[in-house]
């Protein structure tokens, strides 16, 4: 195969990609990111209305999101292309979507249909609700997401009201724990020999994601608030004030707390009452945030996070999102990397935040062009010149 893998790891896999937006592509972007053989099935030209879901093609969202695959067009809702499909679905090992549920029930691409053609198959689905239940048919969107998964009841200031997360939480989440979802299948099926239905939604995701939040309900009836900057637990930990910006402090446990306590050069604050504990820490955590910030004020933010950093206190900057790249430990870990466009040009993407010691990976393609591989792709999967031309003919492809 001419195409460049962008790593060993999953190289023998292949994905159909059947997904759109921003759940399912992250879901497959691991996947291709990590070398196996993603081909994205997308609408043909003419009949798409309007501009494609996930945006501009050329714009940075849909690059980030598509890099390493290639493109094939193919009408699933014409008997021909629906067809063509199948047999690729012979030939395949995951095919991911997230359409609404009943949509791929009316397209007859199930996975109760998928394994009459293929027993190894594992469809992975993500939905807004889930695949069943009273919300199945509901329409599924990030921010919708988070306000029923409790996320923006403990975003923001404190009676701020509902705020929304400054990134698609529940969408990338979703895609990650779907990526997960499809290599705990295919390692299943290494025993089994069988393939199966991997599932999970927008809202699962979100409510996952809650983690101790929600445990402090479901152990202990607790119902977190808003806490702003604060930490909900973790007392003193917060945004202060310097004399140039603000930083982050994290002093939480008691060794924690006596190091801040000295490094900031008040140690009457270890011997005041109303802060000797971690719960009168939390009672009073606003008068101590502003006694602590009544000294953070008198340094910069550069002073003072090699201070609490020498002695052990976890301290760092805020950084708008370009002083995140620019950062010396961001450029250590390669969180940029570029790839070569066709043209020569490059091209810079984020990149996976996880290592492995002996295979690699890279931006070994920049995103396809509409349809760019759908010839090279079908020969692959064995059609011949004059099937494929017959799907040129018919405008299935």
């Amino acid at each position: 195969m001419s195409f460049p893998r962008a790593s060993t790891a999953l190289s023998r896999f292949t994905v159909l990609d059947l997904t759109r937006v921003r759940s399912g592509p992250t879901a497959v972007r691991q996947l291709a990111d990590w070398g196996a053989n993603v081909i994205k099935i997308e609408t043909p030209a003419h009949l798409e209305k309007g501009e494609g879901p996930g945006g501009p093609r050329q714009g940075p969202d849909f690059q980030n999101l598509h890099r390493n695959k290639r493109s094939v067009t193919l009408d699933l809702k014409s008997p021909q292309g629906k067809a063509a499909f199948l047999r690729m679905v012979e030939k395949a090992d995951v095919v991911v979507e997230n359409f609404r549920p009943d949509v791929k029930d009316r397209l007859g691409i199930d996975y109760e249909s998928l394994k009459t053609v293929n027993k190894r198959i594992v469809l992975a689905s993500i939905s807004g609700f889930g695949q069943d239940g009273p919300y199945r048919d509901r329409p599924g969107f990030d921010q919708i997401a988070q306000g029923m998964g409790g996320l923006m009841s403990i975003t923001g200031l404190p009676g701020q009201g509902p705020v929304r997360v400054g990134i698609p939480v529940a969408d990338l989440s979703a895609g990650l724990f779907c990526a997960l979802g499809v290599m705990t299948a295919l390692l299943e099926r290494e025993v089994s020999g069988e393939g199966q239905w991997v599932s999970t939604s927008l809202l699962q995701a979100q409510i996952f994601m809650l983690d101790f939040q929600a445990a402090r309900w479901l152990q202990a009836r607790e119902v977190p608030k808003q806490a702003g900057n604060n930490h909900p637990t973790a007392i003193p930990t917060g945004v202060f004030k310097t004399k140039d910006g603000h930083i982050n402090i994290a002093s939480t446990g008691q060794v924690m707390w006596e190091r801040c306590c000295n490094a900031i050069g008040a140690p009457e604050l270890l011997d005041s009452p109303d802060y000797k504990t971690s719960a009168l820490r939390s009672k009073n955590r606003d008068p101590l945030n502003a006694a602590i910030e009544a000294r953070t004020k008198t340094k910069t933010s550069a002073e003072w996070i090699d201070l609490f950093n020498e002695v052990g206190v976890p301290c760092g900057p805020i950084y708008s999102i370009d002083q995140v790249f620019a950062d010396e430990q961001v450029k250590h870990l390669r969180m940029a990397q570029s790839g070569t466009r066709p043209d020569g040009s490059e091209e810079v993407f984020v990149g996976q935040p996880f290592s492995l010691s002996r295979t690699k990976t890279a931006i070994a393609a920049t995103p396809p062009e509409l349809g760019q591989h759908t010839d090279e792709v079908l020969k692959e999967f064995g059609f011949s010149d004059g099937e494929i031309a017959a799907l040129h003919e018919a405008k299935v492809v």
